[in-house]
């Protein structure tokens, strides 16, 4: 069992890889357009000559690094380098331009640091047991399981409901080109043959995150931004001092919980946790008031809940083969290159990789903290790199990554016409999470209802005997009425 947590520890390549991949992940989180889900879409390609082992430590030291690096642009200049750090902007900010800087940058390093931690030990102890009860499910328990994912979804898009079903919709068609499941007819396949194995999730993956990204980015490529004035930017010590860390712990602990616990939630990513977290902390709060003018509740509980996410994601990948977020996606597709089947026996399976996630997840950890703490200067004079030389170094890689997942320049020219439809989706308000979450529960769902239609024409009521499925099933129709009464009275 504890074979990877060896292999990752007593392999100075391994270690010297994760700590590549945080320092890698550090920079495109802190650099606003480049997230955590488009390195690992870029260097996913990088990891198919490796051992599962590697690859994925290698993957989980750009996820943490990418999901925490979003602070410091979001403290420095006020832009999100990730959706996840939105809301470190609010008092990160102010902060920073009362010349606390380094406090600001001090808390948030640390307090992610805290929120990983916690979001892994949660997942060492929460996936075991999940697993222990999906390995009983069958086709009934896996189509409700699908149809409460997806609705959970676009339920969560909030008063843009409407826009986040036509999103999975999308997914789900994409999904459906190629060959069905079961008896392999060929559907909206044009008479092309490179068509018949359907879409590729990396070519998806990148043209959704990366490719409209920087579409995106090029159209406001020359105007002026916020030039960075603390260049000299010094953290002493932690940043903060002993009671102001006391102060936070009530904090760190309830925004630990809410991360993980929104992590563990299909399709909602860090981005939700912060601001749920933050909204939370505030309104416990004592001082609400204060909230927005530059304090630290702020950052721990903006910072501290989407690194838990983290944790909190991985366990639904592992056990039940479902990404919490468009950054799992990527982690799952990466342990379908290696074979490694995501799911209620991956603990039986291929125990070693997860042991070995574990493990890279709780040094990437330490590696975060201290690469942080003593870059911040660095990492300062990288956002000033001007988009111009930038973009296309990264628009070249993105498409080398689509050419390697398969060799075709067919899989080349689906991530440009992907990474079209997604400039599109982000012009029209379209969110991206509920298409990608339809293109991987698609085929799950499909394939599950096939079945169970097959049982229930054999026996009408066998739906009966899997009382899973069926409190799902009535547990997502509550949720659809009550979140439609709520934005119906709104």
């Amino acid at each position: 069992m504890l074979e990877g947590s060896v292999v990752v520890l007593s392999d100075p390549v391994i270690l010297l890889l994760i700590t590549a991949g945080v320092a890698v992940g550090i920079i495109f989180g802190s650099i606003p357009g480049l997230t955590a889900t488009m390195a690992l879409t870029m260097f996913l390609p990088v990891t198919y000559s490796m051992s599962p082992v590697m690859a994925v430590s290698l993957l989980m030291g750009l996820y943490i690094g990418g999901t925490s690096g979003g602070l410091i642009s979001a403290i420095l200049l006020n832009i999100p380098g990730t959706p996840s750090s939105v809301a470190t902007c609010f008092d990160g900010r102010p902060m920073a331009e009362r010349g606390e800087a380094a406090k600001a940058l001090g808390c948030g390093i640390f307090f992610s640091f805290i929120g990983t931690i916690f979001g892994l030990v949660l997942m060492m102890f929460i996936a075991p047991l999940l697993a222990k009860i999906a390995i009983l499910f069958g086709p009934f328990e896996y189509c409700a399981l699908a149809v409460f994912s997806l609705s959970l979804v676009v339920m969560l898009t909030g008063k843009d409901m409407i826009r986040g079903l036509i999103s999975v919709l999308l997914g789900v068609m994409l999904a459906t080109v190629g060959l069905a499941p079961i008896d392999s007819a060929k559907r909206f396949t044009f008479g092309l043959a490179q068509m018949n194995s359907g879409f590729q999730l990396l070519t998806l993956l990148i043209g959704l995150y990366a490719v409209s990204e920087i579409l995106n980015v090029a159209e406001h490529v020359f105007r002026e931004k916020a030039v960075i004035r603390e260049g000299t930017v010094t953290i002493k010590g932690l940043g903060f001092t002993w009671k102001e860390l006391k102060g936070q712990i009530k904090n760190c602990i309830y925004s630990s919980f809410i991360g993980a616990a929104i992590g563990i939630l299909p399709g909602i990513g860090g981005g939700t946790a912060g601001m749920l977290s933050y909204t939370f902390v505030k309104n416990r709060s004592r001082y609400p008031e204060k909230f927005g003018t530059g304090i630290m509740d702020g950052i721990v509980a903006s910072e501290t809940s989407n690194n838990a996410c983290i944790g909190g994601a991985m366990v639904p990948l592992l056990t039940l083969g479902i990404p919490g977020d468009g950054t799992t996606a990527v982690l799952l597709g990466a342990l379908m290159v290696h074979n490694v089947s995501a799911g209620p026996l991956i603990f039986q399976k291929n125990a070693a990789v997860v042991y070995g996630i574990y493990t890279a997840m709780l040094v990437a950890s330490i590696a975060m903290l201290v690469l942080e703490y003593a870059g911040i200067r660095g990492f300062v004079y990288v956002l000033k790199v001007p988009k111009y030389y930038l973009l296309p170094v990264v628009i070249c890689l993105c498409l080398v990554g689509a050419f390697g997942s398969s060799n075709r320049m067919f899989d080349v020219y689906c991530t440009l016409a992907f990474g079209i439809l997604g400039y599109g989706m982000k012009k029209l308000e379209f969110p991206f999470p509920p298409a990608i979450l339809g293109f991987i529960l698609g085929p799950l769902f499909e394939s599950s209802l096939r079945r169970v239609s097959q049982y229930l024409t054999i026996d009408p009521m066998s739906w009966a005997g899997h009382p899973a499925a069926v409190v799902l099933l009535l547990v997502t129709a509550a949720l659809l009425i009550m979140n439609l009464r709520k934005i119906h009275s709104a």
